[in-house]
């Protein structure tokens, strides 16, 4: 059990989020006399969530036009991610790099056997050894914990719940004038909130999932000083190099372990990762 529950935080982020599909769901039912819509909007999440998670390690890495790297461009990356793959007993990752100067680095993956990690060139040339060794043991856990799926099907189920909003607002404005159908007022209001309540539920499992990979790669690489130092740099080296919030980057920022846009565009209750002063708080509680 993590010292902070966040297994358990996630687990009720996504009842919650079930819950909100469960209630629009019944909305919809209401508004046409039958559940087939809601099932042919599961279907379509379904068939999406299954193509983004097979291919997410393709769609991130050409979103950051990364390229691998041979043990001879990148040795400290290679040993370091072999020894800490060794350290788990998991099967040693792809590297890749990406040519830009914002600091920031990225693992992806639908398992530990298709998995890839990406640095950037800005933090290869920020951190330190020892820090990119925390960064990396941070990358790695994302991939053993499973969290490309755990994202995708968040991802999934807020795609759909913001579906069948849209289909309470087109069926509240042309849906006839059926005594049996809800109060219209009730279908706009459910139609526009809900959407913005499944991605508020699905920015709050990114969060949490990233509290577990500072955890559990600070225990995998016995530094969480490290790891806390290295965040530390990348706030201040994300704020002077952001990257510009194009849809593929946005797509992919949730897999970074800093937030690679300027503050201002991104507000806090969307961010898809917590404050850095809460997670470097967290690492250093670890070491004491």
């Amino acid at each position: 059990m993590h010292s902070h529950f966040n297994g358990l935080k996630t687990a009720g982020l996504f009842a919650s989020i079930f819950a909100l599909l469960l209630v629009i769901g019944g909305l919809v039912a209401g508004a046409t006399g039958s559940s087939a819509f809601i099932w042919i909007f599961a279907a379509i999440g379904l068939a999406t969530t299954a193509y983004g998670y097979w291919n997410s390690d393709k769609l991130a890495i050409r979103a950051m036009h990364a390229y691998p790297v041979t043990e001879a461009q990148q040795p400290a990356m290679h040993r370091i991610v072999r020894e800490l793959s060794t350290a788990a007993g998991q099967p040693m990752p792809a590297l890749f790099v990406s040519p830009t100067q914002a600091p920031n680095a990225f693992a992806t993956g639908r398992n530990p056997q298709h998995a890839a990690v990406c640095c950037t060139d800005g933090i290869l040339g920020l951190l330190d050894e020892r820090e990119l060794r925390g960064v990396l043991g941070h990358e790695l856990m994302h991939v053993y914990n499973r969290d490309i799926l755990t994202g995708s099907v968040a991802a999934a189920l807020a795609g759909v719940i913001s579906s069948v909003g849209q289909f309470l607002a087109f069926s509240s404005i042309f849906g006839g004038n059926d005594e049996d159908r809800p109060n219209p007022l009730v279908m706009i209001g459910t139609a526009l909130l809900a959407p913005f309540a499944a991605a508020i539920i699905q920015m709050a499992i990114s969060r949490t999932r990233e509290y577990d990979a500072d955890e559990d790669g600070a225990r995998l690489t016995g530094d969480p000083l490290a790891l806390a130092s290295a965040l530390r740099k990348l706030e201040h080296g994300t704020a002077r190099a952001p990257l510009a919030p194009t849809p593929q980057v946005q797509n992919a920022s949730h897999m970074m372990i800093a937030n690679p846009f300027r503050a201002a565009d991104v507000s806090r209750m969307f961010a898809t990762h917590p404050p850095m002063a809460d997670r470097i708080a967290r690492l250093e509680a670890m070491a004491r």
